[in-house]
């Protein structure tokens, strides 16, 4: 009797599942509740779902803490607010409403008609050095990949003195006894929310893959290598970026002075007077704190120990990786500043950033004519600023992960910007800088490669919603071809399919062979391993800039 009774309710969910997944204002019911969405074109969207209690008062520097639940019928058909943030990148182009401390809201895209689909899933962690982004930015929105038969989420999580501060009363009142990494522990509180409520979705929690771009990627490798949350993935896709790199994720100890530091120039004496302190304040004080100042930091807690070690003595998470970075990262100006990019200059600024070494330096980074010396300072710029650390992510987990990694380097320069956008810059989100003041925003020359962010809206389908570039044909191309990487990797943990180039696992007992993602995308042998080979030895007396 008890059995057949258990049956009859669980046929019940079933189709209770059924009915409100496929009717014309879509609902499902999570753990805390009923969340009532929107249904565009087929792709049902559930936009400002709260996946922890907002942390203010006295939640404000604490792990993220459990969602209220509620009774009735929630909406979720507009985006929560974004985290606390300045206008650091003036392109980034949100659709949330303003910003809040209270910030910690997901938002779900889903074909399913039902919730026991059991589709794979994806959850994007969006970039902005930690310090700005949202969930709700067009170049992340999860129509298009849905399209492909996967529930996507974006996540928000804390940024800046919010997301990172360190504090040693924060670090005696944990019961962990850790602070900092507020922002990665957000990202960890929303996988356990996908695992116990993305099945509602029709998502299946044992297929999930997270990914991200920039800092989100550097988001991806924290959580790989956290023990929080190394269980809880499937999968994972980086695009430009680890916590590998030459710049070591700091100590504890060392975050603790940042944030002692940071909070005398506020003459706050105690963690009480910083709570007490209202969120536009604190913000604005962090205006001239610059980038670091709030690093993630080896907790104890969150990282057992540095992301590193982690990988290098295989205890990240044993799971498929799709990872790579774009061919101009960086501007040769970050090695040359106000010279002209020639030989005599670049042999100067590479004698001056390695010294002892720069002969060295000098052979794997060689340039022997004017044009060349320009190509090579980009290319040592872009892999100091990042192309290393995602070899190093690549390179370390194909030799301790156990499971497949795909490397990729993306060289689609963008397009040029449509006539309407007049005299302004392209930005590092994929929109513009317009200059207000009588002098007009400098006409940046024309990329020779790929900009650091460029992939995104390709990755994810979302062209049509970036209006700034004039799009050409090749690059709906590139945009087909890459997002069905992404789908296939997604789906299945191997981004082969038909239509697409073949692309071979790392091999490390023979030469490298790396997807090169263009109009012409094909699989070629790794050229460049003598320059991340060469990083990895000075790493240790290194930083990035």
């Amino acid at each position: 009797m008890k059995r057949n009774l258990f049956l009859l309710l669980l046929l019940l969910t079933c189709i209770w599942s059924t009915a409100q997944l496929n009717s014309g204002t879509p609902q499902v019911k999570t753990e805390n509740g009923i969340l009532e969405g929107v249904d565009e074109s087929g792709v049902k969207t559930f936009k400002g779902v709260p996946f922890a209690a907002p942390p203010v008062g006295n939640f404000r520097w604490r792990e993220p803490q459990p969602v209220q639940s509620w009774t009735g019928v929630r909406k979720a058909d507009k985006f929560g607010p974004r985290a606390m943030q300045l206008p650091i990148f003036g392109d980034m182009n949100f659709r949330s409403d303003g910003v809040s401390e209270d910030c910690l809201y997901l938002n779900v895209w889903t074909p399913a008609k039902s919730g026991n689909e059991k589709l794979p899933v994806l959850v994007y962690f969006y970039g902005g050095g930690f310090l700005a982004g949202d969930g709700s930015e067009l170049r992340y929105d999860g129509e298009s990949i849905a399209r492909k038969g996967i529930v996507s989420v974006t996540v928000n999580y804390r940024l800046g003195v919010f997301g990172f501060f360190a504090y040693p009363e924060l670090t005696k009142e944990s019961p962990h006894h850790a602070s900092g990494n507020y922002g990665l522990l957000d990202q960890n509180a929303a996988l356990r929310w996908v695992q116990k409520n993305i099945a509602a979705f029709g998502g299946d929690p044992k297929k999930v893959t997270i990914a991200g771009e920039s800092a989100g990627s550097f988001s991806v490798s924290a959580q790989m290598a956290s023990p929080l949350s190394k269980n809880l993935i499937a999968g994972a896709i980086g695009e430009s970026g680890s916590l590998l790199g030459l710049t070591p994720v700091s100590s504890l100890k060392d975050a603790e002075k940042s944030g002692s530091e940071f909070s005398a120039t506020l003459k706050a004496n105690s963690l009480t007077d910083l709570r007490a302190i209202p969120a536009e304040q604190l913000l604005k004080a962090t205006a001239t704190a610059g980038f670091g100042r709030f690093p993630v930091c080896v907790d104890g807690y969150f990282f057992s120990k540095s992301p590193l070690e982690i990988f290098e003595k295989g205890e990240q998470a044993h799971v498929p990786l799709l990872v790579g970075w774009n061919s101009q990262e960086m501007v040769y100006q970050i090695i040359l500043g106000k010279d002209q990019p020639t030989v005599e200059n670049y042999k100067r600024a590479v004698e001056k950033l390695y010294g002892e070494r720069s002969a060295e330096a000098l052979v794997v980074y060689s340039a022997s004519n004017d044009e060349e010396a320009e190509q090579v300072a980009t290319d040592l710029a872009s892999d100091r600023f990042i192309g290393f650390s995602t070899w190093k992510w690549s390179d370390v987990q194909s030799r301790t992960g156990g499971k497949p990694v795909y490397r990729y380097l993306y060289s689609r320069p963008r397009p040029e910007m449509r006539a309407e956008m007049g005299n302004a810059t392209a930005g590092l989100a994929g929109g513009v800088i317009r200059d207000t003041s009588a002098n007009k925003a400098p006409k940046m020359p024309p990329a020779t490669g790929a900009v650091h962010s460029a992939e995104i809206e390709y990755a994810l389908g979302n062209l049509p919603t970036n209006r700034v570039y004039d799009w050409k044909p090749e690059d709906y191309k590139v945009s087909e071809i890459l997002q069905a990487f992404f789908a296939n990797f997604i789906k299945t943990g191997n981004p082969n399919g038909l239509g697409v180039p073949e692309w071979q696992a790392v091999d490390n007992s023979k030469a490298v062979q790396v997807m090169y993602i263009d109009v012409n995308t094909r699989s070629v042998a790794d050229k460049n391993a003598s320059r991340y080979l060469f990083m990895d030895k000075t790493a240790k007396n290194s930083k990035a800039f």
